[in-house]
């Protein structure tokens, strides 16, 4: 069980904990990335164009799931963490295991839904033919395992909202590992193809929840034996910021379809090309993606002990880190456009997407970061609509316009760069937002305003720390 010397993040420094957080973090993120970057690899190995765009639309797809399963991750390590600073061992305990019950239920519900109505899903997308064939038959073995992955997360995310940073990153690398073993025995070996890349992720989904959720019990209890009572009276709490926490992360696949369904009038090439900065993305940007979850728990921990002060700081050390991490990257990346492009074997448009992809608009990741750590902000400070009406916003009216305006500028490139502008734009409404909320965390701002449902939410889910 987790005691006073647990609640970590309510002292040191706070800088330290955000680079270590996030870097542990991206580490674990990375281990799945990277296969999922040599999932297209391989696929791109077997010679046939159709395959790497099929594993795009899948995953463009499948991205609804996982957005899903994410915000039921951040419920469960706002909760969890809070509870921690503030010492109330118990309740943290009751928490993580109202969330995985969720978790559960949304696991065999979701791919249902999906599946039964991949066709119309895919055809939203611009999938045809034999593509759409190829992607259905990657969906049908990874679906499955939805509920897997989201256990795996919330174990996860519990394991960081008690400062853990060492083993949450553990299962990540373990499962990372069985997939890349397995990819290779499957696609080539075994003859399988697409549908052998679908099989090692699935496997490797089961034994990363595994070892997660092994580590989380055996190390601090985290878990306890569900009873239908506690799960229903952690209901209103739990669903104050797990909702608009699924509806923040829902909000990215959208905008994902919108640009791959802009992009797949440019052609294969092109849906090609964003498949392969997709898993790319993820890869060297790890430390960017990370920085929600790796923040969070900070934020929440100082939150529930009552450190304004550290909170304020803890954003700010966010944003700092995140520059320096985005400038790195950036330079990398355009020092290797090159061989990148090479190694993909990228042709005509997926070529020049990667060389944007790998100049100027690797600058733009900051712009997302930003918006990542002020979500941390919202959710761990009771204000978790505010990451719905800011993702949605950055995936709606943050770019559709943006989107189609450069595309008709720029053709395929404008597509990503209007994508960056607007990612822009609602970065700096984020960070104004946050500022206006760390100063004063039970201020209504305009909350009520804008959507009375999730302003009576926002009350339930602060009387969690009081």
């Amino acid at each position: 069980m987790a005691h006073l010397a647990d609640a970590k993040f309510t002292q040191g420094n706070l800088m330290h904990h955000v680079s270590s957080m996030s870097l542990t973090a991206s580490i674990g993120l990375m281990a799945i990335f990277v296969v999922d970057l040599v999932d297209i690899y391989f696929i791109s190995l077997l010679g046939v164009d159709e395959l790497a765009a099929a594993a795009g639309y899948a995953s463009a797809l499948m991205f609804f799931a996982s957005a899903i399963n994410i915000g039921l991750s951040i419920a469960a390590a706002a909760l969890v963490s809070r509870s921690v600073g503030a010492h109330q061992d118990e309740k943290a305990r009751t928490y993580a295991t109202s969330v995985a019950a969720f978790t559960v239920v949304i696991g065999l519900i979701l791919p249902i839904i999906i599946m039964t109505n991949s066709s119309y899903f895919l055809g939203l997308l611009g999938a045809k033919g034999e593509i759409a064939d190829k992607a259905y038959t990657y969906l049908k073995i990874i679906l499955p395992t939805t509920m897997f992955s989201g256990l795996a997360m919330v174990a996860v995310a519990t394991l960081r909202a008690y400062g853990d940073a060492k083993r949450a990153m553990y299962p990540s690398l373990i499962g990372g590992g069985i997939n890349a073993v397995l990819d290779p025995i499957f696609i080539f070996t075994l003859g399988l193809g697409l549908e052998g890349a679908a099989w090692a992720t699935a496997i490797a989904r089961f034994a990363t929840m595994f070892f997660a959720i092994y580590s989380a019990i055996r190390h601090y209890d985290a878990f306890a034996a569900p009873r239908v009572e506690k799960i229903f009276g952690d209901l209103r709490e739990v669903v104050a910021i797990a909702i608009p926490a699924i509806l923040t992360n829902v909000a990215t696949p959208l905008g994902s379809a919108i640009v791959t369904r802009e992009m797949a009038k440019y052609g294969t090439e092109a849906v090609a090309g964003m498949a392969v900065i997709g898993r790319l993305t993820p890869v060297v940007f790890a430390v960017v993606l990370a920085l929600s979850g790796a923040v969070g728990p900070i934020i929440g921990q100082n939150y529930g002990a009552a450190r304004l002060d550290r909170v304020r700081e803890t954003y700010v050390d966010g944003l700092k880190f995140l520059a320096i991490y985005v400038l790195l990257a950036t330079l990398f990346l355009y020092l290797v456009r090159e061989p990148l492009a090479d190694m993909f074997d990228a042709q005509g448009d997926a070529r020049v997407l990667l060389y944007w992809f790998c100049g100027p608009l690797a600058l733009a990741s900051f712009f997302n970061g930003a918006i990542y750590v002020s979500n941390a902000s919202f959710n761990n400070l009771g204000h978790a609509p505010y990451s719905s009406w800011v993702n949605w916003g950055r995936h709606t009216l943050g770019t559709i316009p943006f989107v189609l305006v450069g595309a008709a500028l720029m053709g395929a490139p404008g597509v990503l760069v209007g994508q960056a502008l607007g990612g822009a734009v609602f970065a700096a409404i984020a960070v104004w937002l946050s500022f206006r909320v760390i100063e004063s965390p039970g201020h209504k701002l305009f909350m009520p305003y804008l959507c009375p449902q999730m302003h009576r939410m926002h009350i339930v889910s602060n009387r969690c720390i009081r």
